[in-house]
């Protein structure tokens, strides 16, 4: 059984993804975000960073004493080696996926996030930073275009945590969509992804979780959601 201490943002998508995939037994434990849940010292206990996803594993595979990590990269990756399943085993080809999801870690997450940030959520706007993360995201969605040219999936036929990692970043902002047109191997290789019946069992359990509403953030949530600790 694994704990997933989970709120529906990208990060935590990737994660659903692959436990969906995967089969393995599973049970979400909700972190609002919006609450500051993030800061209570049970969930620091196990994601030091205060920010979530992160998991407990109650059955790793040296028998021992459960296991918690946090980063979503890290927890692909070890779900992966647990199953054998979403990674290659031969050396070019799992040092191919490695990089890519480094990739989305390094780059078009953080970058993506941004430009989310100051494109909806930034209390005013800034210029200079609306078209500096819109152009960086453009840049990383042109590297993603040519990468999978000719490719079913990144890393080649298979799919794997490269793309569940890559897939929920790609305009994750429904109020300042990103232009797609200009990317039509993007636009087909995410539909492949959100056609898959665990992908859409997926994002179904953020919705349990976490129904869609209109209602803007306040100024507690806002100020919580950003980098700083409730009062």
């Amino acid at each position: 059984m694994i704990d997933l201490h989970y709120w529906p943002t990208p990060n935590g998508h990737k994660i659903t993804m692959f436990l969906e995939e995967s089969g393995l037994d599973y049970t979400i434990k909700p972190v609002d975000i919006g609450k500051g849940e993030q800061f209570r010292p049970e969930f620091l206990a196990i994601a030091p960073n205060n920010r979530m996803p992160a998991i407990i594993d109650h059955a790793p595979a040296d028998g021992g004493a459960p296991l918690s990590l946090f980063e979503s990269g890290a927890i692909l990756l070890y779900l992966a080696d647990k199953t054998g399943r979403f990674i290659p085993t031969d050396l070019r080809g799992r040092q191919t996926v490695l990089q890519w999801l480094f990739w989305q870690m390094a780059g078009l997450g953080p970058m993506t996030g941004q430009y989310g940030h100051f494109r909806v959520y930034a209390p005013e706007p800034i210029p200079y930073a609306i078209e500096r993360y819109t152009k960086e995201a453009h840049r990383l969605l042109g590297v993603l275009e040519r990468r999978l040219a000719g490719r079913a999936f990144i890393a080649g036929d298979d799919y794997t945590i490269a793309d569940m990692a890559c897939h929920p970043w790609i305009s994750p902002y429904g109020k300042a969509p990103i232009d797609l047109d200009a990317y039509p191997e993007i636009r087909r290789w995410h539909a492949v992804i959100a056609a898959r019946p665990a992908t859409q069992r997926a994002y179904a359990r953020g919705v349990e979780v976490n129904p869609p509403s209109d209602r803007p953030l306040s100024d507690e949530e806002r100020r919580v959601l950003f980098g700083q600790q409730p009062r």
